[in-house]
């Protein structure tokens, strides 16, 4: 399905990123791993080395320079640059009366500059080539807000703006954007979560599962793929039918 395609996917370290790498990889694609943690990424494209031509990029994608510094990599070394997805996000919980001022600034700049930052870079070498596939990894609080996540939420929210707005302006030059907008999935970041708080989760959830990463990567499989071609600007929820 993505035979020859190479696939940056941003925050592919661990969780759903290196699961959606996974499913890449497995159809075809050329994987570039990137995350902010060395180690992470080390231990990742070990699992990856087997299977598929992997490149592996530390980069801070709240820095242009850094985000910049990625496309070049990656052209350099594939020689293309086909998939983005725009997976790297972080979570600084609070509520909205004693948020920090830095905590809503640490989150928006990751998960939400850093994917209009990587947009904006790799889209400069989709255009030439008329054809491009970013996803955006947003989050059914993005649509539905959450409790003590002004930030996060505003984040994801606004993941979905962009997605919007730039589907508008690449489509001409055969580039899709869609986002995707998870509910709850058994991540290590989701592992930490209370007992009560999952089971708050699950009482939302029709169909009474939480869901997994492979889950959220077969969408993304679908919308990199020829079978997505002409879905652009939608955010497909994955969510277990919790917000309809």
């Amino acid at each position: 399905m993505l035979s020859g395609r190479v696939a940056v996917i941003t925050g592919s370290g661990r969780g759903i990123g290196l699961e959606i790498g996974r499913r890449f990889a497995e159809n075809g694609a050329k994987i570039v791993l990137v995350d902010i943690s060395r180690e992470l990424l080390d231990s990742a494209r070990q699992k990856f080395e087997s299977q598929a031509e992997v490149l592996a990029v530390p980069c801070d994608v709240s820095s242009a320079e850094s985000v910049d510094q990625l496309v070049e990599k990656t052209v350099e070394h594939f020689g293309s640059l086909d998939i983005l997805v725009n997976n790297a996000g972080v979570t600084r919980d609070g509520l909205l009366m004693r948020l920090k001022e830095d905590d809503w600034d640490f989150v928006l700049d990751v998960n939400l500059k850093g994917a209009f930052l990587a947009s904006q870079a790799a889209a400069k070498v989709m255009i030439k080539k008329r054809f491009g596939r970013i996803i955006n990894i947003s989050s059914v609080v993005g649509l539905m807000g959450n409790f003590g996540q002004a930030n996060y939420s505003s984040s994801k929210a606004g993941l979905i703006g962009l997605t919007k707005s730039a589907a508008k302006e690449l489509a001409g030059r055969g580039v899709t954007v869609n986002a995707i907008a998870p509910g709850y999935i058994e991540t290590e970041m989701t592992s930490s979560l209370s007992e009560r708080i999952k089971a708050q989760f699950m009482d939302q959830i029709p169909l009474k599962r939480a869901g997994k990463s492979s889950d959220v990567a077969n969408v993304a499989l679908f919308l990199a793929s020829d079978l997505g071609s002409y879905v652009t600007g939608q955010t497909i929820q994955v969510d277990g039918g919790m917000l309809m």
